[in-house]
């Protein structure tokens, strides 16, 4: 009876939320790198035309944040019930961690747009917050999604393969790559797509759905 209740629990349109969080993401990240550059540029005061990009992006983040639950929610309904618990708490872990990192970025990033006081400070601590902890968390996140999906089978082997690729190259050299954030959220479209299209092959049930008893009366 329970199994059956979960699986009504699970809303179809949840595929949808990682769609929306990679566009948000996406957009947010290139607003934030627009307005708050790396490297020698960081050194620079931030010009007025430029504010406009972090005021765009503080309002695209706490969507994105909200839509990232939703993708996580949506990825374990696809999974099932037989993840392994161990990277089933890393998995969980990184993302609660990478959704605060990110919060954290963009609230660093709005201290630039006070007018008349030294925004030096905010302009290093968003970057860093975004370009290295929450990317790292992000890798984390990749990689224990693209291991639970390789383990149980949920995932084609070259999706398993994609994601593994991307996560080490966003734990070892993305924050010394410009740009190389938004391997992220093209991760999450590619893997949203998969689900949808999963989704829609199956009829009814996420994931690893195994054909269930008949609802008792």
């Amino acid at each position: 009876m329970e199994p059956t209740t979960d699986r009504l629990k699970t809303p179809r349109a949840a595929g949808l939320a990682g769609i929306a969080f990679a566009l948000l993401l996406a957009t947010a990240i290139v607003l934030m790198r627009i307005a708050v550059p790396s490297g020698d540029a960081a050194d620079a005061p931030i010009a007025p035309d430029r504010r406009w990009a972090v005021r765009v992006a503080l309002e695209i983040v706490p969507f994105a944040g909200i839509f990232f639950l939703w993708f996580m929610g949506a990825l374990r309904a696809h999974t099932g019930e037989a993840e392994d618990r161990f990277i089933a708490t890393v998995f969980l872990g990184s993302g609660f961690v990478f959704v605060a990192a990110l919060f954290a970025s963009a609230a660093a990033a709005g201290t630039v747009l006070e007018e008349g006081t030294p925004s030096d400070f905010g302009r290093h601590f968003a970057y860093t917050l975004l370009a290295t902890y929450a990317m790292r968390m992000a890798s984390v996140f990749v990689l224990a999604t693209s291991t639970i999906g390789r383990l149980l089978g949920v995932f084609p082997r070259p999706l398993a393969l994609l994601g593994t690729v991307v996560g080490l190259v966003l734990l070892v050299v993305g924050s010394g790559i410009p740009w190389s954030e938004l391997l992220f959220p093209a991760w999450a479209l590619i893997i949203s797509v998969h689900i949808l299209r999963a989704r829609r092959a199956a009829g009814a049930g996420p994931g690893v759905a195994r054909p269930g008893p008949s609802r008792p009366s």
